[in-house]
């Protein structure tokens, strides 16, 4: 015996459409936008908590201190073995800064060709001028 969809069932069905149908505008209105942030948010904050903590020695945590307003959903995570700060946006966006002596931190990756070139450079040796 099959039964009509009760009104209560008809609402909340229309109702979760509803919902759907919002999501699905937002992430085609604002989805590319918002990558690109969030892309541009990790970058710099990879850089940033990575010249924070390993060039000033400042703890992680303080490191956030020096985001920009709207940097919230920027996470950062520590590899002390590797010497690498990585930021990322969930499920939009991830970047990896590493500590290279005489180089500061630089963005990740470094691959191919490219890498070997970056190697082998030594970077020039840190003069100080007398006070």
């Amino acid at each position: 015996m099959e039964t009509k969809p009760t009104l209560k069932r008809r609402l909340w069905l229309a109702g979760a459409l509803g919902v759907v149908a919002c999501f699905v505008t937002a992430a085609f209105v604002w989805g590319p936008g918002m990558a690109e942030q969030a892309q541009a948010g990790t970058d710099f904050g990879a850089r940033i908590a990575c010249s924070c903590h390993y060039v000033e020695g400042r703890d992680i945590d303080q490191c956030r201190a020096d985001f920009e307003p709207g940097m919230s959903m920027v996470r950062l995570s520590l590899d002390e073995d590797a010497q690498t700060v990585t930021a990322a946006v969930p499920m939009l966006a991830s970047t990896r800064a590493r500590y290279r002596e005489g180089w500061g931190c630089v963005l990740e990756p470094w691959t191919g060709q490219v890498d070997a070139k970056v190697s082998s450079i030594q970077p020039p040796p840190i003069t100080r001028s007398p006070a």
